[in-house]
């Protein structure tokens, strides 16, 4: 008998999962294959996930039509933080005759060899690898360097998967989007009846923006989704912030929704392309009932910075700058010290020198808060 075994967050599962399943139950000629819902995902110690009810209930309505497919729950009846050498211990002596594949993407093949106790995860299954969005020719210079450091090989899927994540999709659901060409209409539905992902007022608050910047939105808000982990900082919070940073970008001066608003005077004459950051928190809190003043700095500073800013006001500030689309002289680099390493102060002053040298060269007015902010991080370093 040949089981395969397919673990993950699956919050939610969507059409990759599910290619992925169809292409291992192919190659790998399975008896079986058990998609394994885990209760605490030992490299995402920090995220909240959806309740295990609703993360089981969409993984059996997306394989409900593959009769091969069974949905386990044995990770979440264990609690605790699911450890995959555990789990193919169990299922090795729940199947002893079986051969065990463990299946995983090109990605996380790279990173097994710093799981807990990778050499016993091989004594009890093998590992079958797909593609993720790989290059030509990927497959050989995997397998020479997984031979050296474990001396066996890993079984080959015969898929390429696309890059669609769950956390992109989680952005989409919580700015009201269409869901269904990500996943089976079933799961979409019922995401949208239990509310999963949802973030009270932001599709109307992105209804306010103009397309292009109603995207741009969507965007900083997977960039800062995709960041916001290691910096502990809630993923809901920042997908909120991010998806109404720009509430107020394409509203007229008259418009009912900043009547009462006036512009801050602390830090002298505010310039136009700075001023929807104040108009966007005033929005945001009067009209969309946001109270968390974090989340509300987060927006009312995006444009400009300031000093001492919060994790959560740092991050969507350089999301706004380094979501995917944009496209400047130094934005490598900046995109770079994004990623590296557990803080974002380095890369926040750069982006800030960055800033104020465009400024200068276009001759346009530098608001005092932005070079406030520079100095502020430059001494700090």
């Amino acid at each position: 008998m040949r089981i395969g075994i397919f673990g993950g967050s699956f919050d939610p599962v969507h059409r990759e999962h599910i290619a992925l399943v169809r292409a291992a139950i192919n190659s790998l000629r399975l008896d079986k294959l058990l998609v394994m819902p885990a209760k605490k995902p030992p490299h995402k110690p920090w995220k909240t996930l959806s309740s295990d009810v609703d993360r089981l209930q969409m993984c059996r309505l997306a394989f409900s039509e593959m009769p091969e497919v069974e949905v386990s729950d044995y990770e979440m009846e264990q609690g605790g933080t699911s450890y995959t050498y555990l789990t193919c211990r169990h299922f090795k002596e729940e199947y002893p005759e079986a051969e065990l594949f463990w299946l995983v993407g090109g990605d996380m093949l790279r990173d097994f060899p710093t799981w807990k106790e990778p050499e016993d995860i091989l004594n009890n299954a093998t590992l079958a690898v797909c593609g993720r969005n790989e290059r030509n020719g990927w497959w050989l210079e995997e397998e020479q360097s997984f031979y050296q450091k474990f001396g066996k090989n890993f079984a080959q899927i015969a898929y390429n998967g696309a890059d669609v994540s769950s956390t992109k999709i989680r952005v989409m659901a919580g700015a009201g989007m269409d869901l269904t060409p990500y996943m089976p209409m079933s799961v979409a539905e019922y995401i949208r009846d239990k509310g999963l992902y949802y973030i009270e007022g932001a599709r109307e608050a992105l209804a306010l923006e103009k397309p292009e910047r109603r995207a741009h939105s969507v965007r900083v808000a997977q960039l800062a989704a995709a960041r916001a982990l290691k910096l502990r900082i809630p993923e809901g919070t920042a997908i909120q912030a991010a998806l109404f940073h720009d509430c107020a970008k394409n509203l007229p001066v008259d418009s009912p929704y900043l009547e009462g608003f006036t512009m801050p005077k602390a830090w002298g004459k505010v310039p136009h392309s700075v001023a929807h950051q104040f108009m966007g928190a005033y929005v945001a809190e009067k009209h969309f009932r946001i109270v968390d003043q974090d989340l509300l700095n987060a927006i009312r500073y995006h444009t400009s910075g300031r000093p001492n800013m919060s994790e959560l006001e740092k991050l969507i500030f350089l999301a706004d700058m380094l979501e995917e689309e944009r496209s400047y002289e130094g934005v490598d680099v900046l995109r770079g010290l994004f990623w590296r390493g557990q803080g974002l102060d380095e890369c926040l002053e750069e982006a800030l020198f960055q800033t104020l040298e465009f400024l200068k060269q276009k001759g346009a007015e530098v608001f005092a808060l932005t070079a406030l902010a520079y100095e502020f991080y430059k001494n700090k370093a």
